[in-house]
C-alpha cells in the first residue's frame, strides 16, 4: 500500500482510524507513506514518526520540507526506515533509497523529487533509473516516490522506468488524480496518491489563513487545518514477486467526521 502525504495530527489520526482495518481487508504485506508533512504540516519529528510505525506504516518517504525541523536531521542521517529524495547533494543528511522485508519479500524504495517549479537539484530521471536498476540487483520489486509539482514530470517519469520499477507514484501536490494505470512493461503509475490529512481545507492547511496570502498578500505563518473532516488517500498495488510487475490496482479515498 503506497499511502498519500500525511499532514499533521489529523494525518496522523487518520493513519490510525484508516490503515490498520485496510491492511486486514486488503491484506497488505508493505505499506510506504509520505510523511514530509507529519509534523504540524511541515518536517518530521522522532515521536510524529514512531506515531506512523506504530499506526502500520513501514517505510516513510519525503520531500523538499524533509529539512523543516532541523532536530530531525540527525535521525535522518542514521535511519533505516525514513529516506529523503536521492538527488539532493550526496553531503546531505540521509539516503535517496531502502528496502524493506515483508513476508519473507524485499521491496527496494526510491524517493526523488522533481524539477519543474521545485528548486535546483540533480537529474531526477538519470539517478531513479540507476537507483532502480541498482535495487533490481537485489530484489524484482521496487517502488518509486516522485515528489514533484508537473504531471507530465511524473508521468515522464513513470515511463521512463517502465518494465523496471513495480511502481512509480507521484507526491507533493496532495490531490488525488483518478488515472491510476498499468504501463505496457508492467509499471503501475498514478500521477499524485492525493493527501492523508484534513479534507476541509487548502491542501491541509487553515482556509482563512491561505485566502488572506492570496486576497491581501498577507497573512500569518500556514498552520494545519484542525477541525475540519479528515480523509484518507492510498492505493494498493498487487505485484508479482517473481517478476517484480504490477498485476492489480486499487485507488482509495475515505473521508470521515
Amino acid at each position: 500500500m503506497l499511502v498519500g502525504d500525511v499532514v499533521g495530527s489529523p494525518g496522523r489520526e487518520a493513519l490510525k482510524r484508516c490503515l490498520p482495518e485496510l491492511r486486514e481487508r486488503f491484506e497488505i504485506h508493505a505499506c510506504i507513506a509520505n510523511g514530509e508533512n507529519i509534523a504540524g504540516g511541515f518536517g518530521l519529528t522522532v515521536s510524529t514518526v514512531d506515531d506512523a510505525f506504530a499506526s502500520g506504516v513501514d517505510f516513510i518517504t519525503s520531500g523538499n520540507h524533509v529539512w523543516d525541523k532541523r532536530d530531525y536531521r540527525d535521525q535522518l542521517a542514521n535511519s533505516e526506515r525514513v529516506i529523503r529524495p536521492a538527488n539532493y547533494p550526496d553531503a546531505a543528511p540521509g539516503r535517496g533509497y531502502g528496502l524493506i522485508e515483508c513476508d519473507g519479500v524485499r521491496v527496494g524504495v526510491v524517493n526523488v523529487m522533481g524539477r519543474v517549479f521545485m528548486p535546483a537539484l540533480d537529474d531526477p530521471f538519470r539517478i531513479a533509473r540507476r537507483l532502480v536498476e541498482d535495487l533490481r540487483q537485489t530484489t524484482p520489486i521496487v517502488v518509486v516516490d516522485i515528489h514533484a509539482e508537473a504531471t507530465s514530470e511524473k508521468t515522464a517519469l513513470a515511463y521512463h522506468l517502465d518494465g523496471l520499477a513495480s511502481a512509480v507514484y507521484g507526491t507533493h501536490t496532495h490531490v488525488q488524480t483518478a488515472d491510476e494505470r498499468i504501463l505496457a512493461g508492467g509499471t503501475a503509475f498514478i500521477t499524485d496518491l492525493g493527501m492523508t490529512g484534513p479534507s476541509d481545507s487548502v491542501i491541509g492547511m487553515e482556509t482563512k489563513i491561505v485566502l488572506e496570502r492570496f486576497l491581501v498578500g498577507t497573512g500569518e505563518r500556514f498552520a494545519v487545518a484542525k477541525t475540519s473532516p479528515q480523509q484518507f488517500c492510498a492505493l494498493v498495488v498487487n505485484v508479482d514477486r517473481e517478476s517484480g510487475r504490477a498485476v492489480s490496482l486499487h485507488r482509495i479515498f475515505q473521508r470521515y467526521d
